[in-house]
């Protein structure tokens, strides 16, 4: 999963919000030299990662992607799947998208100092650009999608994906919301035992 539906699945806490959003810059065991809350949220990230990357409704709508795009199916579903929980927020917030990535932005720039370097240097695009409220789009999807092929020295020719998702956008869309509904129940339950355990 992608960022918006990292943030959404870590619940109301800020700090394991927080924890979660920046746990792919943190390596290993180096969660412990973090506050409980936020060691938390890297555990919680790494439990979703693990469950959507095994998940045969996700690699359903990879396999889709693999002949043209090869490893990069996965970060493209990903970021597809965003789009989907952002078109269709209301059916899982009553928090309107716009006032809910503001609150966030606020909280990134509040905790600024524990967050890795990397997460550092790509706030102030994140939020300029607004990427989490864009992701609701078609148009902001194909930023994302253009921005990160162009991280990748447009090897990955991700900018064409929206190509894909158009053709098959009622499949994606489908396959999305049957999986999104498990892992909510499944990051539900290891909140619920991260927070008996540590």
């Amino acid at each position: 999963m992608n960022y918006l539906a990292h943030i959404y699945l870590s619940g109301e806490n800020d700090l394991v919000t927080i924890g979660n959003f920046m746990a792919d810059g943190i390596k290993g065991k180096k969660y412990k030299k973090y506050a409980k809350d936020i060691q938390i949220g890297i555990l919680l990230h790494r439990h979703i990662d693990t469950f959507t990357d095994a998940h045969k409704t996700v690699r359903k709508s990879t396999k889709r992607l693999h002949k043209k795009y090869g490893h990069y199916s996965g970060i493209i579903v990903d970021i597809l799947y965003d789009h989907f929980l952002a078109k269709n927020w209301d059916n899982y917030s009553d928090i309107p998208l716009e006032d809910y990535v503001n609150t966030f932005y606020d909280s990134l720039e509040e905790h600024y100092p524990i967050l890795p370097i990397r997460i550092q240097k790509m706030m102030p695009y994140m939020i300029t650009d607004n990427w989490l409220l864009n992701y609701a789009s078609i148009e902001g999807i194909q930023r994302v999608l253009e921005g990160m092929n162009r991280r990748t020295k447009n090897r990955s020719g991700m900018n064409e994906a929206v190509i894909e998702l158009e053709a098959f956008y009622t499949d994606f869309e489908d396959e999305f919301t049957s999986f999104f509904d498990e892992l909510i129940t499944s990051s539900k339950q290891k909140l619920k035992e991260l927070n008996t355990i540590l």
